[in-house]
C-alpha cells in the first residue's frame, strides 16, 4: 500500500474509532459483561446454561474466565448470543493512529539528527539550534519511510 492510501486508510480508522473514545466507557463491569447482563435480564445460572446448552458449572467457569481475562473470543461470542447481545469487538488506540505515526517519526528523526549533531559539535561544526523544529519536518518528510517506522524498539 503506497504511504498516502495507508494515511488516508489511518484517518478512516481514525474517524471510525473516534466514538469509542475514552475507552474508559467501555470498561467491563466488575464480574464481566456476561454476569452483570445475565443478572440484569433476572436469569439464573441454570436458566442461561440451558440456553447456552451447558452444565450449570459451565457458566460459573465461563464467568470466571471472562472475570480474568482468559475467555476465548468465540466463547464470549457464543455467550453473548445466548443472551440475545452482539459481541462487539475494537482495538482503541490511546492516541490517534495518524498521531502514533507522527510520534514515531519524530522520535527516529531526533535519534538520527541527535547522533549528527553530536558528530558535528565533535568536530567543531554546529549549527544552530533556531532551525531545529524544520529541520525534524524536513528530516521526516525526506528521510524517514513508513514501512521503517516499527522496526526498532
Amino acid at each position: 500500500m503506497k504511504p498516502e492510501a495507508r494515511k488516508r486508510a489511518r484517518e478512516r480508522l481514525d474517524e471510525r474509532l473516534a466514538p469509542l473514545k475514552p475507552s474508559e466507557r467501555f470498561r467491563a463491569p466488575p464480574k464481566g459483561w456476561v454476569r452483570a447482563i445475565r443478572d440484569a435480564l433476572g436469569m439464573s445460572g441454570v436458566q442461561y446454561a440451558r440456553r447456552l446448552r451447558v452444565r450449570p458449572p459451565s457458566v460459573a467457569a465461563l464467568e470466571a474466565s471472562e472475570e480474568n481475562g482468559t475467555i476465548q473470543l468465540k466463547t464470549l461470542r457464543r455467550a453473548a448470543e445466548a443472551l440475545d447481545c452482539t459481541l462487539v469487538y475494537a482495538l482503541v488506540p490511546n492516541d490517534s493512529l495518524e498521531g502514533a505515526v507522527r510520534v514515531r517519526a519524530r522520535k527516529i528523526a531526533l535519534r538520527d539528527l541527535g547522533r549528527v549533531a553530536h558528530t558535528m559539535k565533535l568536530e567543531a561544526q554546529e549549527t544552530p539550534d533556531g532551525a531545529t523544529d524544520e529541520r525534524l519536518e524536513a528530516y521526516i518528510r525526506d528521510r524517514v519511510k513508513e514501512r521503517d517506522l516499527w522496526d526498532e524498539p
